[in-house]
C-alpha cells in the first residue's frame, strides 16, 4: 500500500535513500492505511503535511513526544478508527541545518534540502561577515547542500554596483553568487537553475533581505506576506513568522524561513574548514606547521587572505571551541581567569605600595 503513494512524492524530493528509510519504518505498522508525506509547516500542536496530492493538517502521535520535527522532514501517517490522520513516524534526514540560540541550545532550521540560498540585500543589510557565517551554517548541514549567495535589491543598488559586489563576494566566499531584483520574474529563471526537479532549496537570511519576495517570485503566486524595510537602518520586520515549504511550478520545493537577529552556526572543525577552504589550503604553505595565523613569521594565510575574512575565521573558531567545552572545562577556565585577575590586582597593590 505504501508504494502506491510514492510516485507523486518524487516531485517533492523523495530520494531513493529516504524511500528506503520510509519503507523500513513502515514495517513497524500493520495498518494498511499507512502512507508517506512531507512536513510542510510545524505548529505548536499540529503539523501541515503534503502527501503528493494535497495538504492536510495532522496531529503528532503521542509516541513521538519529545521528537524534534522540522520543515522538510519525511514522515509516515496512520489513520485511526475515527478516520483522523496522525503523524506516527519520522525518517532520519539526509541533511539537516542546525543553529544555536543565545543559550547555546541547538535548533533544527530545516531538513532534507539540496540548495541553500543565502539571501542578503544590497542595502544596509549587506554584511560579508554574516554571509560567511551562513556559509558555515550550511556547510555544517551535510556535504549534499550547495550554498548560493543571493544579493537582492539589484534595482536599488544599480547594475554596476550589484555586479561589482557579486564579483567581490564570489572571490571572497568561493561559492556561486547571484545578484537579482526579487520582484523581477527573471530572478525565478536565474535561481531556478540551481533547483533540479525533485530537489529542495531553502532561503536563509535576515529580516528584510527579501526572502518572502523571492518565495513569491519563485512560486509564481503571492504565498508569503512581504513588508518594507525601515529607511533609517534598512531593517525589516518579521513578515515570515514560521518556516513553510512550497511546491515550485517546475518541480522541486522552496522553504521560506523567518529572519534571525543573531546567528550562531552549529559547526564543527570540518564544517568551518569547508566554509573557509581558502584558509585551509594556504595553511599548508605556512612556515610553521602549528601556525595560528596571527603574528607568526612566514604565515601564508595572513599574506593571502583578506584581513576581515581572517578575523571572522578566528572569531568563529573561538565560538566553536567555546561550544565544545564541557561544564568542567568552563569551570576550570573561570577559575583560571579569576586566578589571573587576583594575580594582577596583587601586582598592582605591590607596585603602588613600592
Amino acid at each position: 500500500m505504501l508504494l502506491h503513494h510514492l510516485s507523486p512524492l518524487q516531485r517533492l524530493g523523495l530520494a531513493p535513500a529516504l524511500l528506503q528509510s520510509l519503507l523500513t519504518l513502515a514495517q513497524r505498522f500493520s495498518d494498511a492505511s499507512v502512507r508517506p508525506a512531507r512536513l510542510v509547516t510545524v505548529h505548536r500542536e499540529t503539523c501541515v503535511v503534503h502527501d503528493g496530492a494535497e495538504l492536510s493538517c495532522v496531529r503528532v502521535h503521542p509516541q513521538l513526544a519529545g521528537t524534534t520535527l522540522a520543515v522538510g522532514d519525511w514522515v509516515l501517517l496512520v489513520t485511526d478508527a475515527h478516520g483522523a490522520a496522525w503523524l506516527a513516524a519520522r525518517a532520519e534526514p539526509a541533511t539537516e541545518i542546525v543553529r544555536r540560540d543565545a543559550d547555546g541550545l541547538r535548533h533544527v532550521v530545516v531538513s532534507n534540502v539540496d540548495v541553500a540560498f543565502i539571501v542578503m540585500g544590497l542595502d544596509g543589510d549587506f554584511n560579508p561577515r554574516r554571509a560567511e557565517r551562513y556559509v558555515a551554517l550550511v556547510r555544517s548541514g551535510g556535504a549534499g547542500i550547495e550554498p548560493v549567495l543571493v544579493l537582492t535589491k539589484r534595482d536599488w543598488a544599480g547594475d554596476a554596483v550589484a555586479d561589482d559586489e557579486a564579483d567581490a563576494m564570489r572571490r571572497r566566499l568561493g561559492i556561486a553568487v547571484e545578484a537579482v531584483n526579487g520582484l523581477d520574474p527573471a530572478a525565478a529563471a536565474k535561481l531556478g537553475r540551481y533547483i533540479a526537479p525533485g530537489q529542495t532549496a531553502v532561503l536563509l537570511g535576515s529580516s528584510g533581505a527579501g526572502k518572502s519576495t523571492l518565495t513569491n517570485t519563485l512560486v509564481g503566486a503571492s504565498v508569503e506576506d512581504t513588508g518594507a524595510v525601515r529607511a533609517a537602518d534598512d531593517r525589516g520586520k518579521h513578515t515570515t513568522t514560521h518556516r513553510a515549504l512550497y511546491v515550485l511550478p517546475g518541480g522541486g520545493c522552496i522553504i521560506d524561513t523567518p529572519g534571525v537577529r543573531t546567528l550562531s552556526p552549529d559547526v564543527d572543525a570540518a564544517a568551518l574548514g569547508a566554509a573557509f577552504s581558502d584558509i585551509e589550503a594556504l595553511a599548508a604553505q605556512c612556515r610553521f606547521r602549528d601556525c595560528q595565523h596571527q603574528d607568526e613569521p612566514g604565515c601564508a594565510v595572513r599574506a593571502g587572505v583578506d584581513p576581515d575574512r581572517l578575523a571572522n575565521w578566528h572569531k568563529l573558531g573561538r565560538e566553536l571551541r567555546r561550544d565544545a567545552m564541557t561544564i568542567l572545562d568552563r569551570q576550570r577556565q573561570l577559575a583560571e581567569w579569576k586566578a589571573r585577575s587576583r594575580g594582577a590586582r596583587e601586582r598592582m597593590r605591590l607596585k603602588r605600595g613600592a
